[in-house]
């Protein structure tokens, strides 16, 4: 059986972090909670889809150690595919530091990349032809070539563009379905009329073109059909990390599913609206389950969402585990 969804990128290890305000100079603030979670735009894009229900494998890199393996091991919890993720025994798995602030709701982030590119010669022409779907973050080679591959057979590219880039922008006509953050939006263009700026995008290739705003919900299109929808507020946010990336991941398992585009992007924003009612980019990923009761009531079921969190609050401890908490 094949593959719903490929991403290409190197997985990374998040260690989250709440507090009321982040410290000044010299000084120091109380950490409210902290979790240990796998990070990263395309891999927790993934995940999200995994946990809707979607047949998913991941392409990339990790250093041979603790933090390697537990992204590994992360992704083989959400049954997804890892044989195609290198354990490099000269490199150390890229990890970031994620600071949320309450007071604000603002995030910044440290990041130890990998130093190391996905080589195009590492990518199997034949695994990625069982996929229907492949999901990529900045158009580096090896996702240039990934993305012409799949172009060449059928498959549809979809691509994270979070902050502007050049490599990206110059490799627009290779995507079919472009989600694009608040930050390339405003690293494109200099007004608010989106309508025109998405079609501006969709002339470069795109069949769909998605842009995030964060609050203020998220705009499209998709052939002639320009929609706007708000965000939801009306859940208690904790932490916007990973906020786009999950929202990623529910839109490809919308296009799975056929739906129309505006009903999927309504079904997104749910999904990333519920991730944020807890700390760190995948911990409240809820279940398709969860998503419709939430879209049909407001309420949301944290039976299942807790029990992760309480995992992953010890997740420095759980770096060789074999549970397997979905």
């Amino acid at each position: 059986m094949g593959l719903d969804i490929i991403g290409i990128e190197h997985p990374v290890v998040d260690f989250n972090t709440l507090m009321d305000k982040l410290p000044g100079t010299n000084s120091l603030t109380a950490m409210l909670d902290c979790s240990w979670q796998g990070g990263g735009n395309v891999g927790s894009a993934i995940v999200a889809a995994a946990r809707l229900g979607a047949r998913c494998g991941m392409i990339g890199a990790v250093g041979n150690d603790a933090y390697g393996q537990f992204c590994i091991d992360d992704f083989k919890r959400h049954h997804i595919d890892t044989s195609h993720i290198i354990q490099d025994r000269e490199k150390k798995t890229a990890f970031a530091v994620c600071l949320a602030e309450i007071n604000t709701m603002e995030r910044r982030f440290i990041v130890r990349f990998m130093k190391r590119e996905i080589n195009s010669t590492e990518l199997d022409r034949e695994y990625i032809s069982t996929t229907k779907f492949i999901h990529l973050g900045q158009m580096g080679k090896a996702e240039v070539q990934a993305a012409v591959w799949a172009k060449e057979m059928g498959i549809t590219v979809v691509d994270d563009a979070g902050g502007f880039n050049v490599d990206t922008d110059e490799h627009t006509d290779l995507i079919d379905v472009f989600i694009g953050s608040e930050d390339y939006y405003n690293g494109l263009f200099h007004d608010t009329n989106y309508e025109k700026n998405c079609k501006a995008v969709q002339k470069r290739g795109p069949k769909i073109v998605v842009f995030t705003l964060g609050v203020r919900g998220c705009v499209g299109i998709d052939g002639n059909n320009y929609f706007a929808l708000p965000a939801f507020h009306n859940i208690a946010v904790v932490d916007t990390t990973g906020a786009g990336d999950v929202f990623h991941g529910a839109f490809i398992f919308g296009l799975l599913k056929g739906w129309e585009t505006e009903k999927i992007a309504l079904f997104s924003s749910a999904v990333s609206a519920i991730k944020c009612t807890r700390l760190g980019g995948r911990a409240a990923i809820p279940d398709y389950a969860t998503v419709q009761e939430y879209l049909k009531s407001g309420n949301i079921d944290y039976t299942e969402i807790n029990k992760r969190v309480e995992f992953y609050r010890e997740g420095i401890l759980n770096l060789r585990s074999e549970s397997h908490i979905s």
